[in-house]
């Protein structure tokens, strides 16, 4: 909903409806955009609580629907910046809240998360489109000023790929870059069944404090330290170094190889796996590598 293009929807065969329509409040949600709305009050309450919010937080919320987390974080924080692309959304959200104490306390932001320039918050807690996980995560990461906390619900292979550790089968470049720059833990499980209408896929939450409970997906990210510069968002695997492919022809090209393998070696890392590295081997190569004149952008 906070993200990526609102497509029209195709009828179905003799009607003119749309074929992927469920409705709340009479709004009719649609799968294709990632509208998939928490309906369960007791899987809200539980992410309210584990995200330790203070009541003097400015919160941002990424896809906020009709507001039913919505409800929650204005009663736990300061404010809230709810940034919401769907226009349909937006005016059901102001309708809510019209009239209410928490209206003076509720932003809205109609746009696209990935495109608007964010304001500045605390603590970040959103149940997000699942098709923008990724360069979400890193627009986050790389926002200032730094940010307390993000509590986020990702589908769960996504959110195992951020928590994945040297040696899983899931550890590749997004788990390197993001736990580079942010403490990633596992919050809780959450199960299809929790949303209107159900993903076909689970989800998880994870938070920056290392609790975990047995439940679907929801994600918390503690943003860290200074960007480094330009970050991958590639989530696919990190390749061996016999992966790569050089041309041995081209003398240049051979010379590149030669010091690229001689600071491997000089580290003792030419025949180890980059899926085995921790994050203390990356970083010790790269100053191997930057000492050796070949520097990453």
């Amino acid at each position: 909903m906070a993200g990526g293009k609102i497509k029209k929807e195709k009828t179905q065969k003799g009607g003119s409806g749309p074929s992927n329509h469920h409705f709340q409040g009479g709004i009719p949600f649609h799968k294709s955009k990632g509208q998939h709305i928490l309906k369960n009050p007791l899987l809200i309450d539980s992410i309210i609580q584990k995200s330790g919010i203070k009541p003097t937080d400015v919160i941002l919320e990424i896809g906020p629907g009709t507001g039913n987390l919505t409800k929650k974080l204005l009663e736990a924080g300061k404010s809230v910046v709810a940034v919401e692309l769907d226009p349909r959304m937006v005016l059901e959200l102001q309708r809510r809240f019209q009239g209410t104490p928490y209206s003076n306390r509720l932003k809205v932001i109609q746009g696209d998360v990935l495109k608007c320039d964010l304001p500045y918050f605390d603590i970040c807690v959103a149940n997000i489109p699942y098709q923008i996980s990724s360069p979400l995560t890193f627009k986050l990461l790389s926002h200032r000023p730094l940010f307390r906390c993000a509590v986020i619900m990702f589908q769960r292979e996504f959110a195992m790929r951020l928590v994945a550790q040297p040696g899983d089968t899931l550890y590749c470049r997004l788990s390197v870059n993001t736990q580079l720059l942010a403490r990633v833990n596992h919050l809780l499980k959450v199960g299809r069944n929790n949303f209107r209408p159900p993903p076909k896929v689970d989800s998880s939450v994870l938070t920056p404090d290392g609790s975990s409970d047995d439940a679907e997906i929801s994600l918390c990210v503690s943003a860290l330290g200074d960007t480094l510069g330009d970050m991958s968002m590639d989530t696919d695997e990190v390749k061996d170094d016999d992966d790569v492919e050089m041309d041995d022809g081209d003398t240049k090209t051979s010379e590149f190889k030669d010091k690229v393998l001689s600071v491997l070696k000089l580290g003792g890392f030419e025949d180890k796996r980059s899926s085995k590295l921790t994050q203390a081997d990356f970083m010790h190569l790269l100053s191997l590598f930057n000492k050796a004149g070949i520097h990453f952008s």
